[in-house]
């Protein structure tokens, strides 16, 4: 998805002042309103228009926007790269927001604090009318308490294998849009202390209960569900709790079979490897994954590796076992 650069939209530079959005957004709804313009695709270029003008004419909306795109411009004017929004605190229902929905999510995001601030100016509203903050009246009842739960966050946090396996602690730094005494948005960062489980596996949520958006007229706190995500691993990967890596033998382990060293998450073990291997086969270790009830399993995927024929010995011991074992691995193609 193409990543709408609002201050191009505009066409404005990023540092335009506030009174030259307002003009350059006056000059384009004369050229792309629908009921005067002559232009083709009029009504979607005024809908980006509105959309763009709604984010930059409010230095509040315009200040996060900023923070938000400053990684984009790395991906030249398209979605951002993958992982641009692991650190970032997330509102409302599902996961991280993906490169497709980078400006839905900038437009939810904005509508949060609107929300927010709605909030906060009832309870001020009620404190004006000779009540406390956090109240408002209620249709010629008097006054009563203005309530409300904090929405859920929800955010990605990156892990290695080992720390699945081992289970660790770990501290974790998340951006969100937070709300000031006087119920105006800022781009903060805070830093969590997060217990990752044995075990845990990818795609897996951790609920942190209460550390989501705060509550609004003593409203309890929402919760912050962190969605595991593994790191790539120089040797494993992971499906589930079962791990897979390629185990390398020799041409002669493979024809003779025997046993051979192999890695695991729970150090070096020997397997063997059975006569006749093939390029490719699989060998399973029972409960050699990542731990749980059951545990995971290990698949050694094995690969075939020829040594090559870069000195004397090795040409003569080829060329010997040419001579010694002739066949031709091309007969069923006829040639």
């Amino acid at each position: 998805m193409e990543f709408r650069d609002y201050y191009k939209i505009l066409e404005v530079p990023r540092d335009a002042s506030q009174d030259d959005i307002r003009k350059a957004y006056r000059k384009l709804a004369r050229k792309y309103h629908p009921d005067v313009s002559k232009e083709p695709d009029a009504e979607k270029r005024m809908r980006d228009v509105n959309e763009a003008n709604d984010v930059l004419r409010d230095a509040e909306k315009r200040a996060e926007y900023d923070a938000l795109a400053a990684g984009v411009s790395a991906g030249h004017g398209k979605a951002p790269p993958p992982g641009w929004d692991r650190d970032f605190e997330f509102s409302g229902a599902g996961g991280g927001a993906g490169d497709g929905d980078f400006n839905d999510f900038l437009n939810g995001m904005f509508k949060q604090a609107a929300r927010k601030r709605q909030g906060f100016a009832a309870g001020q509203a009620g404190a004006h009318a000779g009540g406390h903050p956090g109240q408002g009246f209620a249709g010629g009842q008097g006054s009563q308490t203005f309530k409300m739960r904090g929405e859920d966050h929800h955010a990605d946090i990156e892990i290695t294998l080992e720390d699945s396996f081992s289970g660790v602690t770990r501290e974790l730094s998340l951006r969100s849009v937070q709300l000031d005494e006087q119920g105006r948005p800022y781009m903060g960062t805070r830093t969590l202390s997060v217990k990752i489980p044995t075990g845990v596996k990818e795609g897996q949520m951790i609920r942190l209960a209460g550390q989501g958006m705060p509550g609004e007229g003593g409203g309890e706190s929402g919760d912050l569900f962190l969605t595991v995500r593994f790191a790539a691993h120089t040797v494993y990967k992971a499906d589930g709790r079962d791990l897979s890596m390629h185990l390398p033998i020799t041409p002669w382990e493979a024809a003779l079979g025997g046993p051979v060293n192999a890695p695991t998450m729970q150090g070096e073990v020997e397997v063997n490897i059975p006569a006749g291997t093939k390029q490719g086969g699989k060998l399973r270790l029972r409960g050699k994954g990542l731990p749980g009830d059951p545990a995971g399993d290990l698949y050694l995927i094995l690969d075939i590796v020829w040594p090559p024929a870069d000195n004397d010995a090795t040409r003569a011991a080829y060329q010997q076992l040419a001579s010694a074992a002739p066949f031709n691995p091309r007969r069923h193609l006829g040639v």
